[in-house]
């Protein structure tokens, strides 16, 4: 779905005089393979964003070695890193996989697979550095993970008698439509927008780097005079439903109550609880913990939200390919993106006045960035909440796919990809965590919870798990 990296891996290699066949997003393997074949193609390239695409490319894998291909492949996106695929996919394929680690690097490689002279030395570098990955991927499977009940014995605890809990203005949903952009400009988060172009650098610092500084000042320049444009001329967007609901814990799931009366359920959230034991470690996190139990007699709530900017960024960009201009095209996918995100900003703040707490806050766009406010916004799919089938109860509960327009795709992914969503906590001590790795006992008890099979629960959860799965 989210295409500006490999987007900017052709540009790169095209200017190197490479010919690249782009295929678009979500392509199925088969027609991969077909093309690769039909086109007598030199190297295979996989591009993916979240963690469910790395399933799709070691299934991608598998089919070449079946089919009995010989083609390099190279393995790239924002999820992927080198040791998943020296760990996951390398494994299922026996000629040449190699994890790029950035654009710029992508004609470097390319060039040596391409070099009989040059060809043998880089795979027997690269099978070399994979067998290291592997050997440390298996030391730190050996860590050690407390089972699934120590963990909820050592769960988060709060003081349900006394801690303060606000309640929301409202109850319910709310739509935002065809929100201003100019409203959102002053929420942009300009460090990760230079990151997609692979300028490193914090904003506004990275203008003084002397390096990158002088390209990362002509990049800024270009994208404030698109920003103009798009805003003026009413080019893109943004679309967006929030609300908050009762809600009480219950064992590591969340209910979701239809309203006050908390009598009917609106919908559960299942939360994943920490296993990995570190040195001090004192409390094993799970978002359940943040909301108050049913059993306290303390009344709670939770907010949810799905925001998107990218109404309109898809048509944008093709008209911009259509004249062969690929630069301004990639530049309204990376404002598209930017935009999104300074939406969830923006909107966060405005539910933290509508739940009250945030009333008096008076933080600069750094402070915003850095997080200084009290409250969290998880998403489904990453860090607490890893499982990104969760968005869809998230979607259900929001009716976000009318209000908005954005729909979840079979893997869960969001389209358009300039879109955010996910849960609002208002806990005075609520934190972001990551889940990490976690035991079967657990696995099987969120399958249980969730209504799903044990099968298809290792599946959306392959990167979190600390075993290896029954085949």
């Amino acid at each position: 779905v989210h295409d500006i990296g490999k987007n900017i891996v052709g540009v790169v290699l095209g200017c190197n005089n490479y010919e690249t066949i782009d295929l678009g997003v979500m392509v199925p393997c088969e027609k991969i393979l077909e093309t690769a074949e039909r086109e007598q193609v030199d190297i295979v390239g996989l591009s993916g964003l979240i963690t469910p695409s790395l399933d799709e490319m070691a299934h991608v894998a598998a089919e070449m070695q079946r089919t009995g291909m010989h083609l390099p492949l190279l393995i790239g996106g924002a999820t992927t890193s080198a040791k998943h695929t020296a760990v996951k996919i390398a494994p299922l394929y026996q000629s040449a996989t190699v994890h790029v680690l950035d654009a710029s690097r992508s004609a470097g490689v390319v060039e040596r697979l391409l070099n009989p002279k040059l060809r043998e030395e880089f795979e027997s570098e690269n099978r070399q550095q994979q067998a290291k990955l592997v050997e440390s991927f298996q030391r730190r499977r050996q860590i050690k993970l407390v089972p699934y009940r120590d963990a909820v014995a050592h769960r988060f605890r709060t003081d349900w008698d006394s801690v303060e809990i606000a309640r929301p203005a409202f109850i319910g949903r709310q739509e935002l439509h065809d929100l201003p952009l100019a409203t959102l400009m002053p929420y942009i988060d300009w460090s990760p927008f230079f990151a997609a172009w692979e300028l490193r650098g914090k904003y506004p610092a990275i203008f003084d780097d002397p390096q990158v500084g002088p390209e990362a000042r002509k990049l800024f320049d270009d994208a404030q005079r698109m920003l103009e444009q798009i805003a003026s001329q009413k080019q893109l967007r943004a679309e967006g439903v929030y609300g908050f609901w009762p809600a009480a814990a219950q064992g590591d799931d969340i209910i979701l109550y239809a309203d006050e009366s908390r009598h009917s359920e609106a919908g559960r959230i299942h939360t994943l609880r920490q296993q990995w034991e570190r040195p001090g470690t004192e409390h094993y996190y799970a978002l359940a913990d943040f909301v108050a139990p049913v059993e306290s007699g303390r009344e709670d709530f939770v907010g949810a939200f799905a925001v998107t900017a990218g109404i309109g960024t898809d048509e944008l960009a093709r008209h911009f390919e259509r004249d062969h201009d690929d630069y301004n095209a990639i530049l309204v996918k990376a404002l598209s993106d930017r935009l999104a995100e300074a939406f969830a900003e923006w909107l966060h703040e405005q539910a933290r006045r509508d739940w009250g707490y945030g009333r008096d806050e008076h933080f600069t766009n750094e402070d915003l960035i850095k997080e200084r406010y009290r409250g969290i916004r998880p998403a489904p799919g990453y860090g607490a909440c890893p499982d990104h089938t969760e968005k869809r109860g998230l979607f259900e509960l929001l009716d976000a796919t009318r209000a908005t327009g954005i729909e979840l795709t079979e893997r869960s992914a969001m389209h358009p990809a300039a879109s955010v969503s996910g849960w609002y906590f208002a806990h005075p001590a609520a934190r972001y965590f990551s889940v990490d790795q976690i035991t079967h006992d657990q696995v099987e008890d969120y399958a249980r919870r969730k209504g799903m099979p044990l099968k298809d629960v290792e599946r959306w959860l392959a990167p979190n798990l600390g075993y290896d799965p029954q085949t």
